[in-house]
């Protein structure tokens, strides 16, 4: 059995400055502090994320997140075994803000460094939360990104297809904007369309005509504002039943495409003959209900397991850098003093680059 292994993790990658405290033991992991420092108010102007802003926030609290992650798991840096930390794909700024930190806290305490990919984090959490074993099928759906993987172990990650440009987290951010719905635009478009009608508006599903696993969504949200501006132009402004029938739709749409393209990648995924097959969906898009419930039906006509992770850790936090640094770290995985702030970092070097980057970060 592996030793027990404490580790410090730290992310920055967006508008979250987040540190944790992970104790691996066996191939069981438990978390014994989580801080997330959130920028939400800061950016709240700006409709979205604004790069300068958010590194300058995780400058001023990531010495803080981590002092408090210690003391809420009841530790000093003594007990710790290594530093992980988020090392890319995200906004440059953040990124190096809690890379120079991780490097710090290593140089100072003589602890060895892991770098992580922010991805690889969200990839593994089922790991964490659930002890899947290997392979398994992923659904990574955020704010940043989308995108289908196989994860066959802590560093190998076959793409099977993503979004060509706005990630569904994205897509639900700019329909809130467009319907003057508040910040953030997931959880309020969606309780919108509760009280909506999902067939009152044909919007359409992109790429569902061509084979493969690729998404898109920014044609969806076009189609939206075309339809908003002509129901505002005939009523002089938008009801908010109509508005509550947008929601539901524009919802009804992206769970189409990703239910349909879930089945194309448990076709990939299948013809592996898994022995235990499972389908994990990450990120914050994944807390909606509507579209896990469809994700979830994938899964069962498939014969897989489906596990999403609790909503504290589909989005982004410290926890998940710091398990995905411990299983790294036990397949000899190590860094040093240049360990370099990556904005670009594919989990599969192999597959081609997926297009278009977003408010979020970079696609990789």
């Amino acid at each position: 059995m592996a030793l027990p292994l404490t580790f410090l993790g730290i992310e920055s990658s967006c508008d979250d400055t987040a540190a944790a405290i992970v104790r691996a033991t066996g191939d069981t992991g438990e978390i014994l502090s989580n801080v997330v420092a959130g920028q939400t108010e800061l950016h709240a102007a700006f409709g979205g994320v604004v790069p300068e802003i958010a590194a300058r926030a995780h400058a001023e609290k990531l010495d803080i997140c981590v002092e408090q992650a210690l003391d809420q798991a009841g530790l000093t840096l003594d007990a710790i075994d290594a530093v992980a930390v988020t090392a890319g794909p995200g906004l440059i700024g953040g990124v190096m803000s809690g890379v120079m930190c991780a490097k710090g806290i290593a140089a100072g305490s003589g602890l060895p460094l892991v770098g992580v990919n922010h991805l690889a984090g969200h990839a593994l959490t089922p790991r964490l939360t659930d002890a899947l074993a290997f392979p398994y099928l992923m659904l990574l759906v955020s704010g940043g990104h989308c995108q289908f993987l196989i994860v066959k172990s802590a560093d190998e990650f076959v793409r099977l297809g993503g979004t060509i440009d706005d990630a569904p987290g994205e897509a639900f951010d700019k329909t809130a904007k467009l319907l003057a719905l508040p910040q953030p635009g997931g959880p309020n478009v969606e309780a919108e369309a509760t009280l909506g009608n999902p067939r009152a508006f044909a919007f359409p599903r992109p790429l569902l005509d061509r084979p493969g696993c690729d998404m898109s969504f920014s044609g969806l949200k076009t189609a939206l504002l075309r339809a908003r501006d002509q129901v505002v132009a005939e009523h002089g402004g938008l009801p908010r039943p109509i508005r509550r029938d947008f929601c539901a739709s524009f919802q009804a749409a992206v769970t189409d495409v990703l239910v349909k393209k879930s089945r194309r990648a448990f076709d990939e995924y299948m013809a592996l003959a898994p022995a235990h097959p499972a389908f994990a969906v990450a990120g914050g898009v994944a807390a909606n209900q509507t579209i896990r419930a469809g994700l979830e039906a994938v899964a069962q006509d498939f014969g897989a397991r489906f596990t999403a992770p609790p909503l504290r850790l589909c989005t982004d936090n410290a926890a998940m850098i710091a398990w995905a640094g411990i299983e790294r770290f036990r397949t000899g995985a190590r860094d040093d003093m240049t360990l370099a702030a990556r904005p670009r970092w594919p989990l599969d070097q192999t597959a081609p680059a997926l297009l278009g980057s977003g408010k979020k970060g970079a696609k990789a």
